[in-house]
């Protein structure tokens, strides 16, 4: 297991900025079962089922996804999880033994550091929608496929369909009547499927297939779901930056919310992502 290498002309975009030295735990351990451990999952078993020899994760985060795929892909597969935050690699290192196979690396998904036809796949779970130009982004995954390799990636879809995306932005529409965070708004602003398909088209890939996953989720404890909101995601800095509302009045204003939306504990949630996978000729 490598320590992480840091990426050539490594980028600054990045929705989580400086992270809060908590915040990678809070989001892991608070937003992680319920947000992205099913989702997961269903992404590391499609990824897997080629047996790629070498794959790729792009916005590996907390390694939420590469825990699960190191379970499920062939030892003798190499896998390299990147992310552009040195935070988040460094919370990831801590789900694997020092004698795993993979690899971590900082990594901008728009100026992949990795030469052409490196990966037998890619796998991307739910960071498409922050990436600041993702047409760039896709031509770089496809640059760095071999032929018939595959991207395999999610995204959030709309408010409609993830309704705790509105909630939490019309909680907080109440508590900052003037210039209120919009952080919820970005995971659910790329859902579209026929520009998507477009953009891949666009960057050369083939064989494109699209699967809508939708489930009904428990939420066992209501309070630290609210609190990992706030502290496991940017809100935290935008409220501070506000400087008007104290962040546990925000999480006492989004458990109240959540309860009176969801139900009493176990609040049950919809959640539907969509899917995509696509070839490199």
């Amino acid at each position: 297991m490598n320590r992480p290498i840091p990426a050539a002309g490594e980028a600054s975009q990045n929705p989580y900025g400086e992270l809060d030295a908590g915040m990678p735990a809070h989001y892991d351990r608070a937003l992680g079962p319920v947000f992205f451990a099913d989702f997961a999952d269903d992404i590391a078993r499609r990824a897997a089922a080629s047996a790629p020899a070498r794959v790729l994760e792009i916005a590996a985060g907390t390694g939420i996804v590469t825990r699960r795929l190191r379970d499920v892909l062939p030892p003798s597969s190499r896998l390299t999880a990147t992310d552009l935050n040195p935070g988040m690699l460094e919370f990831l290192q801590g789900k694997f033994s020092p004698g795993e196979p993979l690899r971590f690396q900082l990594a901008d998904a728009t100026e992949l550091p990795f030469p052409d036809r490196s990966f037998d796949a890619i796998v991307c779970q739910f960071g498409v929608m922050f990436f600041p130009d993702k047409e760039k982004a896709f031509r770089e995954a496809h640059r760095v496929l071999d032929s018939g390799g595959r991207y395999v990636f999610s995204v959030w879809d709309s408010q409609d369909y993830n309704p705790v995306g509105r909630l939490a932005s019309d909680t907080l529409a109440e508590l900052f009547p003037v210039d209120p965070p919009r952080f919820f708004d970005a995971p659910y602003s790329y859902h579209r499927v026929d520009p998507i398909k477009e953009a891949l088209i666009g960057a050369g890939f083939a064989d494109l297939r699209v699967a809508v996953l939708s489930i009904d989720k428990a939420i066992p404890d209501v309070a630290a779901y609210a609190h990992g909101l706030v502290h496991g995601s940017p809100l935290i800095d935008q409220v501070r930056a506000r400087g008007t509302v104290d962040p546990d009045a925000v999480v006492a204003a989004l458990t109240a919310a959540l309860g009176q939306e969801f139900g009493a504990q176990p609040a049950r949630m919809p959640l539907q992502a969509i899917v995509f996978e696509a070839a490199r000729r």
